[in-house]
């Protein structure tokens, strides 16, 4: 197991070394109201467990960086707390419009940095919702100032970030959550418990398509340069990659700009391609059901030429996992018994995105990029054809398919049976208790899922979280190396305690990135 130890500044990359002697941690404000709370209670109750519940009824202090796209709806999903501070590098969008109206109090900042540094004290936990070469970036040093964190997905852009904040994360003992908000749904928790209790028997083949990329990819870097706009700060915008001119948008008339403020995800230097956004939503119910860990061996397939610049209109992984163990909580745990172990079969997993060229469709391609229709027959017949995403786990004694982007809702077809039934009315799913506990939160799955992190930090429960960076890093790691393998156009051996390709170096440098200077991991 690693651990984390802040850098010294002569040192180009943070590292990742064993455990030494924990240094004392400042005070913040939110350590002081628990610690507070547990004093006064435990003078009044004499029990911690009075505290917790009177914890509950205070109000957070909530900053939240990036706030247009999806940082609008993870803003207004903590707006029950006190939104104390909103960030953004881009001062001309809708968002910030909308946003700054509807948080009046809260203090605007351009630099992330500049709003921890001043209001670090008066903070308890941030919402990350930037481009992805910017998560681990902006969640470091929120962490380094030991607030709670929710970090929209992928957690990482690299697999070297994802291994730093999680044990950064475990280190300092934070609450913390990636935003793939499925894992708050009843659906996919009861199709990880059932699975993993049995229900279709050992899995050996997985598969999981997307619609994405819907924005361009396969293309190279535009020449020339625009004026940056007077709302938007470019240099922060780019943070730790090499610096490059601004170009706005390829025709007058296009909805995007060639970066931002969306179509940053096909880019190598920004975003993870259609793998690093949907993936972490997509494959994360077999991921959990099936307790995957390392893979030994990885092979991205582009769908047409790989460039340098941006990741192709579609790719085809193979992601080969040996066999492992799992855990699984026991149905009447006693005071040494509160666990049992189950052994997983090596299994393969397919990933599928994009299509073959189509320059009139959204995205650039033509969706045809799924599994072989002789593996969807049985999902034609019930729902008349492939969607466009889904997810297809086989097992010895049956199958499941889920056919939404988050896993929310699946069908079963056990060996034997002529068709797919909803999971709610498959007589089968009877004889499976139900084992992990459930979000009860009232709202949709983005509001129940930020919720459950908010609850965390006033409970000061990290395990609480059901997509902790505990679990996410472990996924955002997996898919990742889809990008590694894409990237280097190299099938990777894997050595994942190392995080090393065995057979391929070249792919060191997108297993860690070089930083540039002055944005490094906090």
């Amino acid at each position: 197991m690693y651990s984390v130890r802040v850098s010294k500044t002569t040192e180009k990359f943070p590292s990742l070394r064993t455990p030494e002697a924990a240094v004392p941690l400042r005070v913040d404000r939110r350590n002081f109201i628990k610690t507070s709370s547990l004093a006064a209670g435990a003078l009044a109750f004499g029990a911690p467990a009075f505290v917790r519940g009177q914890n509950l009824n205070s109000k957070l202090n909530i900053a939240c960086i990036g706030i247009g796209g999806k940082g609008r709806s993870d803003t207004d999903a903590c707006a029950g707390e006190n939104i104390v501070a909103l960030c953004d590098v881009d001062t001309g969008s809708a968002a910030y419009e909308t946003q700054t109206r509807k948080y009046p109090s809260a203090k605007f900042y351009k630099d992330f940095r500049q709003m921890l540094d001043q209001m670090g004290n008066q903070i308890d936990a941030v919402t990350v919702s930037t481009p992805d070469h910017m998560h681990a970036i902006v969640a470091s040093m929120a962490m380094k100032k030991n607030k709670a964190v929710f970090c929209q997905k992928p957690l990482t852009q690299t697999i070297y970030e994802a291994r730093y904040l999680r044990e950064m994360a475990h280190d300092k003992k934070l609450v913390t959550q990636m935003g793939n908000q499925g894992s708050a749904t009843d659906g996919l928790r009861r199709a990880v418990e059932t699975i993993q209790d049995g229900l279709i028997g050992q899995v050996h083949e997985v598969h999981v398509w997307t619609n994405r990329p819907i924005w361009p990819q396969g293309m190279e870097r535009p020449d020339g340069e625009d004026p940056v706009p007077a709302t938007l700060d470019w240099d922060t915008w780019i943070g730790p990659a090499a610096v490059r001119p601004y170009k706005d948008r390829r025709k007058p008339n296009d909805r995007e700009g060639i970066y931002a403020p969306f179509n940053w995800r096909g880019w190598q230097d920004f975003g993870t391609g259609a793998l690093g956004d949907m993936a972490c939503h997509t494959v994360n119910m077999p991921f959990r059901a099936l307790d995957l860990d390392y893979p030994t061996e990885i092979e991205a397939m582009p769908l047409g030429q790989m460039n340098k610049e941006s990741y192709p209109l579609g790719s085809k992984i193979r992601f080969d996992f040996p066999k492992r163990d799992g855990r699984i909580p026991v149905e009447h745990p006693h005071l040494f018994h509160h666990y049992k172990k189950i052994e997983h079969d090596a299994v393969t997993l397919w990933w599928y995105d994009g299509g073959q060229p189509d320059p009139g469709a959204r995205g650039g391609h033509d969706l045809t990029n799924k599994p072989p229709i002789e593996l969807t027959a049985d999902i034609v017949a019930l729902q008349g054809k492939v969607p466009d995403s889904g997810c297809l786990l086989i097992g010895d004694g049956g199958t499941v398919f889920s056919p939404d982007d988050y896993g929310t809702n699946f069908f079963v077809k056990l060996k034997g049976e002529e068709k797919f039934v909803h999971h709610l009315k498959h007589p089968a799913m009877a004889q499976y208790p139900e084992r992990i506990p459930r979000n009860h939160h009232a709202g949709n799955s983005v509001v129940a899922h930020a919720q459950e992190w908010l609850t965390a930090i006033k409970e000061n429960k990290p395990e609480m979280c059901y997509s902790r960076f505990d679990v996410a890093a472990r996924l955002t790691e997996i898919m990742l190396l889809g990008c590694v393998s894409l990237r280097a156009g190299h099938k990777i051996e894997w050595d994942g305690p190392k995080m090393v390709a065995k057979n391929c170096p070249e792919a060191a440098q997108f297993i860690r990135r070089q930083d540039r200077s002055g944005w490094a991991l906090s």
